[in-house]
């Protein structure tokens, strides 16, 4: 067995690059963060496919279905930058875990919510929960991918359309157990079950990850790390080779100031387009799909609720072939034709809504979650996620995703007002405003992480590393 020194972040880097595949330990938490990211779409969809039977229950208002909706998305405008920012300083896992029992709480407050109120304290801990493990687990993910396998973190959109299809086989399921109009406390209640077997996983197998302990100066725990995680023989180097860490960011919250900066800056109006525009667009059509299934089948349930879930059937399609069409077209480009299609089919929808023929109307929506979830749904958060280097990359991918969740919470905030007061045509050609702007920037803007010749981590590490990395660790697959 061969004994790899590690002199720095680079040669980390180097050696998880080298990988031929994503398997063992790393494969285990590789699974275990998208696991995170299952539970995240679970808890946010868990009111989606119970929300006609909750607003009876509750009698809610539009206002109130409106408030409720997007309240989790609120809560993660401010905690996806409080994640990002706790997980570079103190590493992932800890945040992650914490993470889980957030929403552990948030489920059993919610489920067993006597009246609205309660139930808007529940979906606080959600949106705290989402908040900081999405900026965390796409930072995590990034860390353990080998670079040609970059794109394959386009691989939890198509994770978020089975939690969101498993939560309507669910719904299903309550209903003809005749739970009555408590099939979303069901649905939430669920969700809690999940989040306490994600806490219990994540806090046994989960491993911090080498290349961020590296970046930050750890260089023993991060050969311990990588001694864990590749059960391969690892050595820090002696202090005087080790591999200078160039222009680290140490300075907390002001970190996010970098990503602003200098050739940061375009990576950031990209990645914060896509985020944003990908959020609105979803939240306020895709997560309603259930409620837009009623009005296109009729009132009954069932007939709704399996026409939604056929609807994100095309999600999961579109969200795990994402990887290879972002491998072959690249995230920006897939982005930009994501949207140009979604901006035509809800013009398409907003002035044909109430003449289309069923089949029309069938397909129109199925062909938005495919092209959507195909492209830009998966790439907002993994363009933030490869674009910044690791003492930087969960922070930004915090401040990004805060600017995403105002996108989701704007979304869901606004369709049902929009809807009540216009009517779903209108409210169609309104949103549409959005996919047309982000594919405007999309087009304009030329950065792409699949397309870089050198990673993040990489850009600013001494040069002889640069010279030497394919000599060090050629046979580190073998």
């Amino acid at each position: 067995m061969p004994n790899y020194v590690l002199r720095g972040v680079g040669d980390v880097v180097a050696y998880i690059d080298s990988r031929p595949k994503i398997v063992g330990r790393a494969g285990v938490i590789w699974w275990l963060a998208l696991g995170g990211l299952f539970l995240d779409a679970f808890s946010n969809s868990a009111l989606s496919a119970g929300l006609g039977t909750m607003t009876g229950d509750l009698e809610l208002s539009a206002t109130q279905v409106a408030v409720l909706t997007s309240l989790a998305s609120w809560v993660a405008i401010a905690f996806n930058p409080i994640g990002g920012w706790m997980a570079d300083k103190w590493g992932r896992i800890p945040p992650l875990v914490l993470a889980k029992a957030l929403a552990l709480v948030g489920a059993a407050l919610a489920a067993l919510a006597p009246t609205f109120e309660f139930v808007l304290v529940g979906r606080f801990f959600v949106g705290a929960a989402y908040g900081i493990d999405f900026a965390i687990a796409m930072a995590l993910l990034a860390e353990f991918t080998p670079a040609r396998f970059k794109s394959r973190l386009n691989t939890w959109q198509g994770i978020w359309y089975t939690a969101v299809s498993t939560n309507l086989l669910l719904a299903i399921a309550f209903y003809n157990l005749g739970v009555g109009e408590a099939i979303w406390r069901w649905a939430v209640g669920s969700a809690g079950v999940f989040a306490l077997l994600m806490l219990l996983l994540q806090a046994t197998l989960m491993v911090e990850s080498p290349t961020w302990l590296a970046r930050k100066g750890y260089l023993e725990r991060a050969t311990t790390s990588m001694r864990k995680i590749y059960a391969e023989d690892f050595t820090a180097a002696p202090v005087e080779d080790r591999l200078p860490i160039l222009n680290q960011a140490t300075r907390g919250f002001a970190n996010v100031a970098l990503i602003f900066r200098g050739s940061y800056l375009r990576r950031t109006v990209l990645a914060a387009t896509v985020q944003i525009g990908q959020s609105i667009q979803y939240f306020a059509v895709g997560w309603y799909l259930p409620i837009i299934s009623l009005s296109l089948f009729g009132k009954d349930f069932i007939v709704a609720t399996v026409g939604s879930l056929v609807f994100n059937l095309f999600g999961i399609i579109g969200g795990f072939m994402s990887p290879v069409i972002g491998k072959k077209f690249g995230l920006r480009k897939a982005s930009a034709a994501g949207f140009g299609v979604v901006f035509v089919i809800l013009v398409i929808l907003g002035l044909g809504f109430d003449s289309l023929p069923l089949w029309l109307a069938f397909v129109l929506p199925s062909l938005f979650i495919l092209f959507h979830s195909g492209g830009p749904g998966a790439n907002g958060k993994s363009l933030s996620s490869l674009s910044f280097r690791s003492e930087l990359r969960a922070s930004a991918n915090g401040v990004i995703g805060a600017l995403g969740s105002v996108g989701a919470a704007l979304g869901l905030l606004v369709f049902p007002i929009l809807k009540e007061d216009l009517g779903l045509g209108p409210t169609f050609l309104i949103l549409s405003v959005v996919p047309l702007a982000a594919f405007i920037i999309c087009s304009v803007i030329k950065w792409d992480p699949t397309r870089a010749a050198i990673s993040p981590d990489e850009e600013l590490d001494a040069p002889q590393f640069k010279a030497d990395r394919a000599v060090t660790f050629e046979s580190a697959g073998k």
